[in-house]
This record gives C-alpha cells, sequence and structure tokens, in this order.
C-alpha cells in the first residue's frame, strides 16, 4: 500500500493590490500558535519519515561518514591580542566550542572564557553570537540565543572570578561593544515585530537593565544598525545600512556619555564603511566609484568636501575590504572572479600581491587584531584544499601555513579535479562555473551533477573545499557552482544586473548553467540536480516553475517563495529593508514584474522535479510558512509521481539544527535524497 502525502486544508483568502485579485488558499499556514498548522508541519515530516524508511541504514551511514572526517578534538590558529592568544578547541564527544586564552605565552596556562557547551545544555538548539571584552581584558560580554530566532540574551562575566553578573539584558540582537572605560556597554536591540535591528542602547556595569539608556534609533524602516569599534580602539562607530545607502556615526570610546555625531550623512546610492587610523579616518567608499575606491579624511573634518584619494577605483576590480597596520595597507580585492591580497608598503607606497598559486580558489583577510606586526593572517581554500591558515611576513614576503583543516578517513587533494567553466547566457553574458569531481569517477556525459546557486544581496558564493561534500563526490557526482549574476563574483554591475527589475537575470544564468554542463558532458543529460537556500530557495523555486525538464531533482533550503505576499507585509520581519534588492510591490511595476516570477504565485498544473523543501520553525529570515504554503500547492496542482517532501526543523531556525556534528544530520538527508533518485544504495 502506497504511502498518501498529506494534505492540507484550502481556506480561500483574498488579497486585492493594484485592482489585481489573489486567492491564496493556504494562507492560514501562517498561524505560527495553531495546532492544525504544527500538526501538518509534523504529518508532513512523518511522510519524508516513512517514505525514506528503506534507506534510514544509508542516511546513518551517509550521517556517520561525514562526521567521521571530522578531527574530534581540535583547536583553531590562536591569535595575538592586548597580550593574550586567543584560540577556541573541541573536546571529544561534544557539539560545542570551548573559547579560551592564555596570557603572554602559549606557553602560560589556559583560561576558559566560554564552554558553549555548558551553556547549551538542556536545549535543543544553542547559539553564540559574539563575545566582547572589556578595554582591560578583565570583563567580558557574549550573547546567547536557545531558540533559533536570532533573539538573544546579553549575559556579563567577571573574567578574574568567573562570577556571572545578575544583570540579563533579554530581546537584543547580540551585537554588543564595550567603551574604553571599562564599565560601558553599547547593544543593539531589534523591533519585536519585524526583528529589524533598529535602537542603539547603553548599559552601565552594576546597574539594572530598566536603567539602560537609548543613544539611537534608526527611524527610517529601510535602514538596520549596528555598533562596533575601530581597530586603533579610539573611536565607537554606529552605522545605519540599507541596500544601497549607509551612514555612520562616531563617538570617542574614552567618552562613552558624550553624543554620537553623524561621519557624514546617508546619502541614495552611496555606500561607504570607515575605520581610523593616525589622526584620519580611511573610508571606502562607492562615491562615483561602482567598484569602490580608498578615501582618507582628517578625523576632525568629516564632510565629503576634506576626503582625499587613497586608491583609485578601477573598472574590473572590486575593491572588498581593507586592514589597516602600523606600516602596511592591506586591500582585499576582486579581479576576474578571484579574491586577491595587495600589500603596500606604507613608508615607500610600493605595493605587491600575494601569490597563492592556484588558478581557482578563495582567500581572504583573517583576524588581524595587532597593529604593531609585520604579519598578516588570511584563510586560503578551494574546491580541494582544505581551509587554511597562513601568517605572511608583509616585508620579507615569507608565507608560513599554520594549519590546514585535518580531514580523516584518508583523503588525498589529488585524486579530485578542479576548474572554472563559462556558459553562455541568453543576452551573450559569459557565466563562471567552478566545478570538481573525483578523477577515477568521472567519464563525460555520464556522471549525475549538482548545481548550487544563490544569487542576490551581492553576496558571492566562492569555491570553497567542504569535507561533507566528498560523501557525493566519492560516488560518483559532480559539484558546481553557478556564479549567477546578482551575486558580486565580477564585480559590482554583475550584482546590478541580477537585482530589481533586472531580477530574472539570475534565473536564466543559472538554467543556460545547467544547460552548459549537461552540453559539455560535465552531467548526464537526465542526472542534473540544483541546490540553493533561502534567496538562493526563491532561485530554486523559480526555475523549478522556468525549466523542469532539465532538473532530476532539486533542493530547496528555507526557501523565500512567496515573494509578493511577504514584500507586501510589512509587519513580517526584516521585509522593508529588502525593497532595494526586489523592488517595493506597492508600486505596480514592481508588483507586476515580481508576481512574474515569484514561485509559489506561479506554481501551475504539470510535470515538477523531484524536490526536497526544508525550513525552520523558528526561522527569522524566511519564515516556515512560505516553504510550508508551497509544497502545500505543489501537491495540490502537480502532474506525475515525482517525489516532494517537506522537512521542517521544529527546533531551530534559518541555519537549522545547531551543533559541531547534529547539522550533519540534515545534511544526510539532502545527500540520501540525491542516492535515491541515482539508485545509490551504498
Amino acid at each position: 500500500m502506497s504511502l498518501k502525502p498529506p494534505k492540507a486544508r484550502k481556506i480561500p483568502h483574498e488579497i486585492k493590490v493594484h485592482g489585481h485579485t489573489r486567492i491564496d488558499d493556504y494562507y492560514w499556514l501562517n498561524e505560527r500558535e495553531n495546532p492544525e498548522v504544527i500538526q501538518y508541519l509534523e504529518e508532513e515530516n512523518n511522510y519524508l519519515n516513512e517514505s525514506l524508511k528503506e534507506v534510514e541504514n544509508l542516511k546513518e551511514d551517509l550521517y556517520q561518514e561525514i562526521k567521521g572526517r571530522i578531527k574530534k578534538e581540535d583547536e583553531s590558529v590562536p591569535y595575538p591580542k592586548d597580550g593574550y592568544f586567543h584560540y577556541y578547541r573541541f573536546e571529544k564527544g561534544k557539539e560545542y566550542a570551548i573559547i579560551c586564552r592564555k596570557e603572554g605565552s602559549l606557553e602560560s596556562p589556559e583560561e576558559i572564557l566560554i564552554d558553549e557547551n555548558a551553556l547549551a545544555e538542556g536545549h535543543e538548539y544553542f547559539s553564540l553570537r559574539e563575545y566582547d571584552l572589556s578595554t582591560d581584558q578583565s570583563l567580558m560580554a557574549y550573547s546567547i540565543d536557545t531558540v533559533g530566532r536570532r533573539i538573544y540574551q546579553l549575559h556579563f562575566k567577571d573574567l578574574a572570578s568567573g562570577e556571572k553578573f545578575d544583570e540579563i539584558i533579554e530581546d537584543c540582537t547580540g551585537n554588543v561593544c564595550w567603551a574604553n572605560d571599562n564599565k560601558t556597554v553599547f547593544y543593539s536591540k531589534q523591533d519585536p515585530e519585524t526583528l529589524r535591528s533598529h535602537q542603539i542602547w547603553k548599559h552601565k556595569i552594576g546597574t539594572h537593565p530598566s536603567q539602560d539608556v537609548l543613544v539611537f534609533e534608526e527611524e527610517d524602516e529601510t535602514f538596520s544598525c549596528y555598533i562596533n569599534k575601530t581597530k586603533s580602539n579610539k573611536y565607537l562607530i554606529i552605522s545605519s545600512f540599507q541596500t544601497v545607502s549607509t551612514e555612520s556615526r562616531i563617538l570617542e570610546a574614552d567618552n562613552p556619555d558624550g553624543q554620537f555625531r553623524v561621519f557624514l550623512e546617508r546619502e541614495r546610492d552611496h555606500e561607504y564603511s570607515i575605520d581610523h587610523f593616525e589622526d584620519k579616518f580611511l573610508v571606502l567608499t562607492n562615491w562615483d566609484a561602482l567598484n569602490f575606491r580608498l578615501m582618507e579624511t582628517p578625523e576632525a573634518e568629516t564632510g565629503i568636501e576634506h576626503w582625499k584619494e587613497r586608491i583609485a577605483h578601477r573598472e574590473g576590480v572590486l575593491m572588498e575590504d581593507v586592514e589597516i597596520f602600523k606600516d602596511f595597507l592591506v586591500i582585499e580585492e576582486r579581479e576576474d572572479g578571484l579574491t586577491k591580497i595587495v600589500i603596500e608598503d606604507l613608508k615607500t607606497r610600493e605595493s605587491h600581491y600575494v601569490d597563492f598559486g592556484e588558478s581557482v580558489y578563495t582567500s581572504g583577510i583573517s583576524v588581524n587584531e595587532e597593529f604593531d606586526t609585520e604579519l598578516l593572517r588570511f584563510s586560503y581554500t578551494s574546491l580541494t584544499t582544505p581551509p587554511s591558515t597562513f601568517d605572511y611576513n608583509m616585508k620579507t614576503r615569507e608565507k608560513t601555513l599554520k594549519k590546514e583543516m585535518p580531514v580523516l578517513g584518508g583523503f588525498n587533494k589529488s585524486e579530485y579535479s578542479t576548474e572554472r567553466i563559462y556558459a553562455k547566457a541568453e543576452d551573450g553574458t559569459s557565466i563562471p562555473i567552478s566545478l570538481v569531481f573525483k578523477k577515477d569517477l568521472f567519464s563525460k556525459g555520464k556522471n549525475p551533477c549538482v548545481l548550487y546557486g544563490y544569487g542576490s544581496y551581492g553576496a558571492t558564493i566562492d569555491p570553497v573545499f567542504n569535507s561533507a561534500r566528498l560523501s557525493v563526490l566519492n560516488r560518483g557526482f559532480v559539484f558546481a557552482i553557478a556564479h549567477v549574476r546578482g551575486g558580486q563574483l565580477n564585480g559590482r554591475q554583475w550584482y546590478e544586473d541580477g537585482k530589481l527589475l533586472k531580477k530574472k537575470n539570475t534565473f536564466t544564468d543559472f538554467i543556460d548553467c545547467g544547460k552548459h554542463l549537461i552540453k559539455e558532458g560535465f552531467s548526464r543529460e537526465d542526472g542534473l540536480y540544483a541546490v540553493g537556500g533561502s534567496a538562493g530557495g526563491l532561485l530554486m523555486g523559480a526555475v523549478a516553475n522556468m525549466a523542469p525538464e532539465i532538473f532530476k531533482g532539486i533542493i530547496a533550503q528555507v526557501p523565500f517563495v512567496d515573494v509578493v505576499t511577504t514584500m507586501l507585509d510589512d509587519s513580517i520581519p526584516l521585509t522593508t529593508g529588502e525593497y532595494d534588492e526586489w523592488g517595493d510591490p506597492n508600486q505596480k511595476e514592481f508588483y507586476e514584474y515580481i508576481l512574474s516570477y515569484s514561485p509559489y504565485d506561479n506554481v501551475e498544473e504539470k510535470e515538477y522535479p523531484n524536490m526536497l523543501i526544508t525550513t525552520g520553525l523558528h526561522d527569522s529570515q524566511v519564515q516556515y510558512w512560505e516553504p510550508a504554503k508551497w509544497v502545500a500547492k505543489l501537491r495540490e496542482l502537480k502532474k506525475g509521481d515525482q517525489k516532494l517532501f517537506l522537512y521542517t526543523n521544529m527546533a531551530a531556525g534559518h541555519g537549522g539544527a545547531s551543533g559541531r556534528f547534529q547539522r550533519f544530520k540534515e545534511v544526510a538527508l539532502e545527500y540520501v535524497f540525491f542516492c535515491v533518485l541515482e539508485g545509490i544504495k551504498n
């Protein structure tokens, strides 16, 4: 007897906008407290579990296999800061990190700052967002979430005695920063309904949180804000930001009771970030510079009329990050889709690039808390190289590998091949694809292929190593990343060409990448799979509607698929800050364009690929009801007998399960979905 999938009740809900009426039969699934909603989600979970019961052993084998590649007792590379070496380590049998420091030398006794395992005890979910030490290193502030909705508690601890203070700040974002008096902390709070980070508060250690002072409120509903400190420790910075605009406020960290002053007033389409150096500020800005340039200005004269160019804008080179040292300036930039690190000697003004030696890789500036040093710490990885930490002598140009992430189980990078190829989009644009496969299992035109994509917010999906991914590579899969427009791999214009009224480029680029992989023999014609999460889940929903015939299976993780309804409801978390990414559907032009691709609104009576859709009940980024509604509508309208599963993590949010190993149970579920469709039994 075949299993029958759950069927959600239809309750028509009319939504009328711009003279156009939509009927949403599953709108009621947004009632989080409704027992019938919870029952439906649990029925979907049960249906998934029963449907995959025969491969439960394979799923467990995959989980143990993935888990088995990870060194159980491991430690990060210590970094120096303010007379201490900081690091974290993992103990065998434990899910969470132990955060530590040693004073003066690595030979000194270990001091445990936070044992996340102790804090996580008794909770199904646990997340430590931030921890920050007072300037004199004696006190610590740290923020934790035990639900998964990214609403944090802020705690304080005396590091000398180990005593935890009574004062606990509830319902904050987790963002925290100390002033230099060692008794004042600033933190951000979110709107309880929309979860927009909109306020900065000041707390004095030893006082009740009810006495805390509101120092800034971001009243523009399209902006969010946070607080941090310059590397020089001289200034506190409140940063207000939205998709196309930023604004900073500064205050001397020695004067926490003073008034923040505006560094430069916000202006539409002007983004900038600042850091302090000697008697001036460095400003990374896109003012008259699409791919950003570096400016400097006296610390007392921050108006744009005082800005002087330090590093000019270059077409085709995106300036992504800046790190300041006493004698060196380090720039992280992106050219031809690759990250590069440039070192400039501040005395001679000579500059050079760090040589990496591979053609497809990802590098980045790492943790560099010390100012007076010749050593730059950077990270390096590729699709075949495990994450590595290097120290680079900026003077002698010597590179020292401090650690390469250990991969247990006999991993040998020489057995795998990685390359970058290019697909031709509908409009003639070349779309990069990074891919990796196991050499001895690859046969042109015979392998299944997993194609991953994101393509929103200017976020670039770089080619990085993933030890869990070996489980599919070792079973003959090719893994590929479609670097579609909407990301920023090829500079800022690449992002501009994949947002707002050009959003469909993201979807057609992905489809063209899939077709190219089949044409070039990197994917079997009937063996192409697609994966994406969040905004990448929107991508999955769009391509499922637009080109279902080219995909054998699709995994949509926490997918943003009910785009029109969500963007019309400004009470839903984070909606108003998204208008410059997707458009404001309260304007008819954007309403009609978004409606034309919104996955939920475009489900039709036709055959769809096999699909696994995942969500978290407490997701604060993409509410659980979006994928739940989508699955209900797909069940109603789809033709054929392709598999359709919904998995809801009832104890987690946007990031899925917490813990070092527990999260891989969800990865194993995804991999077993591929294996079932490929007929792989071990």
